[in-house]
């Protein structure tokens, strides 16, 4: 098992690699030779300043604690499975409605769920919701102008020097079916406040001052400005996370590991696990509800969710993007409308002209999250995604944000049963444009268990290719999926896996182990590593070429805190660059740990 690199990246053998590399392995495993950082100077070997800092962080991390975490450098790593520990539950019921952490704990028109989301370097968006949303037969909307939207913000506690407004909206979900209940939101606040200066600490009020109804003061810290040395302090990645005791868990845990950012990669509530007239949530609607109209939401999940979000969310930016369980469809053919209204994010500031996707920096990481369940074609008339998404990556410049970095909710590498190959069709329209611009790392959410691969481009192990990651392990109420693709018995039929939006393009393997087979008989080989469990992810990135990545599951936080699953992602400019002309096989050996 070996790494290609593909005809559309050039491979350039830099002039110390050979030199440089193992006496750098040599230090990074045997403690005993810490003089080889001396010993390489002597030899006259050209470290830059970023090698030299990973260098010393490694040593350093060695000395300290006494575990060898593994770098990217080192793979393609041998498959490693860790099934489901029997000893736990596969799930928890949603937590009610009645819960403190649920309920509605402010009077009158006072702000309730209030959140933010990274607008530009300098700017920050605030939202939050006052009133009280109704849910019935026959339900009112609420007037949006009848309250202001207004955020005071300064860096001093208490004294603020700023003040904006910005806009409010209602929504309504409808169904138009005997025995239905309707919904009209409470009234929903986005404001951005602007001039923020990087890297300093703020604090602020939202609400409508006139009434009066303001928030107690909350605080927030900005990111650095783009450019290559600076970079978020900690990134929490979490998909798929509901409102159960296990989604419980994961925030408590989360929270506990203190990110600066977060990225949450769809499926938010699951407000459509129940019916309109709530009750409990189900593992399965069609199964619980075969009879159902419509696939129906009860949407009080959704504030339910923000106020317990609101304690982390409302001092740490949390970016999103949709997922399938955000789709919410109507009567009328609408569809998306608690997202698309709950939530600001930065379309217009980057070029989109839809929530469903767009980009942002935050320090030297450019993101950029994507939307599966929109149009993702190349061509035609409806390809405006991709038209914004090939522009977006030619103008990044990788001098200022090294780290590239992608999301969207579904997998493209997946070797679990559950959505396997579901979304081959976009993976087969935007695969060779990510690579192609070098993205770095891909973060998804749909399959509710961890995965880590190998780097891999269209199903091959590529040096070059992104490291993909699945975290649609956050808790929800669908339960751990335990059931690999590969093993006797569970691979699907090419029937399954349909995707709720796009298209189907399910197809059997031409190369390799599994080629004519729709499944592999074995883990597959880009499979670098699964594991069935809730948890959480955490991304530090170091400099422009190394980042540690830490998975780390609900269970261990009420015992040694420490990752299940952890890995330096490095970045390798000086090998990896965009071109469409020259290809040379790259071989590296297969680490195991």
């Amino acid at each position: 098992m070996a790494y290609s690199i593909s005809p559309n990246r050039i491979y350039q053998q830099p002039n110390n690699l050979m030199n440089t590399k193992p006496f750098c392995f040599h230090c990074f495993t045997h403690l005993h030779n810490l003089a080889c950082l001396l010993h390489l100077k002597k030899q006259g070997n050209s470290m830059t300043q970023p090698t030299l800092f990973s260098f010393i962080f490694f040593l350093t991390n060695l000395l300290v604690s006494g575990k060898h975490i593994p770098t990217t450098l080192q793979g393609p790593f041998h498959p490693i499975t860790i099934h489901f520990d029997p000893s736990l539950r596969r799930g928890s019921d949603d937590i009610p409605m009645d819960d403190p952490r649920l309920k509605k704990n402010v009077t009158f028109m006072f702000p309730e769920q209030i959140a933010l989301a990274l607008s530009t370097p300098t700017s920050m968006w605030v939202s939050w919701v006052t009133g009280d949303a109704q849910i019935g037969p026959n339900v009112t909307a609420l007037d949006p102008t009848s309250v202001a939207s207004e955020v005071w913000y300064g860096k001093e506690s208490g004294k603020y020097s700023s003040k904006k407004r910005g806009n409010a909206t209602v929504y309504s979900q409808l169904y138009p079916f005997e025995g239905l209940f309707n919904y009209t939101s409470a009234i929903i606040h986005h404001v951005r406040i602007d001039g923020l200066k990087p890297e300093t600490k703020y604090y602020y009020r939202c609400g409508d001052s006139s009434l009066p109804a303001m928030s107690e003061e909350h605080v927030f810290e900005t990111s650095p400005l783009p450019a290559q040395n600076s970079y978020p302090r900690r990134i929490a990645v979490i998909g798929d996370l509901g409102l159960t005791r296990n989604s419980s868990t994961s925030i408590d845990h989360l929270s506990k590991n203190d990110p600066s950012l977060i990225l949450m990669v769809g499926d938010l509530t699951y407000a459509n696990q129940y019916l309109t007239t709530g009750g409990k949530g189900v593992p399965c609607f069609s199964c619980a509800f075969p009879d159902a109209p419509i696939r129906e939401t009860y949407q009080p999940r959704w504030d339910g969710w923000g106020r317990f979000m609101e304690p982390l969310v409302s001092r740490v930016p949390m970016m999103v993007i949709e997922g399938n369980h955000e789709i919410e469809p109507q009567a009328a053919g609408i569809t998306f409308k608690s997202y698309l209204t709950r939530f600001a994010v930065p379309a217009k500031e980057s070029g989109s002209s839809s929530n469903f996707y767009y980009s942002f920096d935050a320090g030297g990481v450019h993101f950029i999250m994507l939307g599966a369940y929109v149009d993702y074609n190349s061509t035609g008339e409806n390809g405006a995604q991709y038209a914004w998404l090939k522009e977006d990556l030619r103008k990044v410049d990788r001098t200022v944000t090294p780290w590239l970095v992608a999301a969207w909710h579904p997998p493209w590498y997946n070797s679990y049963s559950s959505h396997y190959q579901e979304f081959e069709c976009m993976r087969q329209e935007m695969e060779q444009l990510l690579y192609h611009y070098g993205v770095d790392i891909v973060f998804s959410g749909h399959v509710h268990a961890y995965e880590r691969m190998n780097r891999v481009y269209n199903y091959t192990l590529d040096a070059c290719g992104p490291i993909y990651i699945t975290v649609g392990d956050g808790g929800n109420i669908e339960k751990v999926d335990v059931d690999h693709a590969d093993e006797p018995g569970k691979c699907p039929s090419q029937g399954d896996n349909m995707p709720e939006i796009g298209g189907v393009c399910h197809l059997n393997f031409s190369s390799g182990p599994a080629k004519g087979n729709f499944c592999w008989d074995r883990q597959p080989e880009w499979s670098a590593y699964r594991e069935s469990s809730f948890g959480h992810g955490i991304l530090e990135v170091l400099n422009s070429t190394y980042a540690l990545w830490s998975w780390h599951r609900n269970q261990d936080t009420y015992k040694e805190d420490s990752p299940g699953d952890q890995i330096y992602i490095v970045r390798q400019p000086d090998i990896c660059s965009p071109s469409t002309s020259l290809k040379v096989i790259s071989h590296f050996n297969i680490y195991s740990h």
